[in-house]
């Protein structure tokens, strides 16, 4: 997520009109604050992964007016991506979790099996107005741990001038795009570009495509899948895709595209920021292209969601779970959503939001039918994301067929 712009003016706003929107809450007495044995609870802490200095300070404005609707100071520390997972688990180990936890949505069930979250329902929280999609992501076992206030997804990004030099229409299919792509194809110039790198993050741009085409993690080795690893393999083969996917991350692809190195790519609305402050760039957005004319494209869900973990104090839960319920407002979620360029969670937020930033109306109706990656495998979905970026890497090479690497992919994934 690239960082975003100032929020003073949207969090002042927020301080005047959020007490009203802040779910009343099991077990909050009468609403003078909440009590623990050691006397009144004045501050809680929040853990989360927002190092960029400026997503740092725009979160903490946030958490700050959030905690005020509580009653107490929220105290935020902020760890690498990397590294908050590890400490998370040691944490829970050692019993010093925070009050209020942010998770990447794929982690959550991973967390939440260890014991160590709080089922928000027991706050009186509940996830109505979330897409299903959304609801999944945070939830274990039929139970939600975690609400993400705002979620992201990817789209097909395009060059107007060139499609319209081209006399290329915005592709909805995937002949559509194999031939626009061609199109679009010249010296210097590649029609289509995507992140096919060997992490997680190569996974998550070829899943609209695999599950868009009926393919599914649980059996990698299907005809829907290998038609879906096929259309990238033609791309790269006929020309129309550089090699070099295999290496790019989605950072790579901004870059050759802002460049006008490639006419088209698969990529989020984080990367909205940065186009917008490209002088003569003519860009827009549509929905990632599908097998056949009149579907839904069904894309993989981002965002980080916010848990209650387990503590010895009752009150210091409760007093998270208000933070954490403020946080999922309708308000706060658009506040955030002008800010970062994500999609509000809310449905009819999320509609709101579309009508008023039109760049985002694509990626909004994408978030309708979303997936969240964990959905189908729980905590055994990094092995079948591994597999994935596997058989992508083989197949692009040249060294496997789609159907030989995803034939090896479901062994990988599976062990037989």
């Amino acid at each position: 997520m690239s960082p975003a712009r100032s929020s003073v003016r949207r969090i002042a706003a927020l301080l005047t009109g959020t007490s009203i929107l802040v779910p009343a809450l099991a077990g909050c007495g009468d609403g003078t604050g909440a009590r623990s044995a050691e006397g009144e609870v004045t501050s809680i802490t929040a853990l989360d992964y927002y190092t960029d200095a400026t997503e740092h300070a725009q979160w903490g404005e946030l958490l700050d007016a959030c905690g005020r609707t509580a009653g107490v100071k929220v105290e935020q520390t902020s760890v690498p991506g990397a590294a908050l997972v590890p400490k998370v688990l040691q944490q829970a180990s050692s019993r010093t979790l925070p009050d209020l936890l942010m998770l990447d949505n794929p982690d959550l069930q991973q967390i939440a099996r260890t014991g160590a979250l709080a089922p928000l329902d027991g706050f009186g929280i509940d996830a109505d107005g979330f897409a299903e999609g959304i609801r999944s992501a945070g939830s274990y076992q039929g139970k939600v741990y975690g609400l993400a206030p705002n979620v992201s997804t990817v789209a097909l990004i395009y060059n107007k001038d060139m499609l319209a030099e081209a006399g290329v229409t915005v592709p909805r299919t995937w002949e559509e795009l194999k031939a626009a792509a061609a199109a679009l194809t010249r010296p210097g110039r590649y029609g289509m570009a995507v992140d096919a790198n060997a992490t997680f993050e190569g996974t998550w741009q070829f899943l609209p495509f695999l599950w868009s085409n009926g393919g599914d993690e649980r059996r990698l080795d299907t005809p829907e899948a290998a038609e879906a690893l096929r259309l990238w393999v033609d791309l790269v083969n006929s020309g129309s895709m550089s090699k070099s996917v295999l290496n790019w991350t989605q950072a790579d692809l901004h870059d050759q595209f802002t460049a006008g190195k490639t006419a088209m790519m698969i990529n989020g609305p984080w990367r909205i920021p940065a186009l917008n402050q490209q002088a003569g760039l003519n860009w827009d957005v549509a929905p990632v292209p599908v097998p056949r004319l009149g579907q839904t494209p069904v894309t993989p869900l981002g965002g980080e969601v916010w848990t209650v973990p387990k503590g010895p104090s009752k009150a210091r839960q409760e007093k998270a779970a208000q933070v954490l319920a403020c946080l999922n407002t309708s308000s706060s979620m658009l506040t955030l959503a002008e800010d970062h360029f994500t999609v509000p969670s809310r449905t009819a937020v999320a509609a709101q939001y579309a009508a008023q930033t039109p760049s985002m109306a694509a990626f909004a109706k994408s978030v309708e039918a979303a997936r969240a990656r964990t959905a189908e495998l729980g905590v055994e979905w990094p092995a079948a994301a591994t597999a994935i970026y596997t058989a992508v890497q083989s197949a692009l090479t040249g060294e496997r067929t789609p159907e030989e690497a995803l034939r090896h992919a479901q062994q990988l994934a599976t062990g037989h």
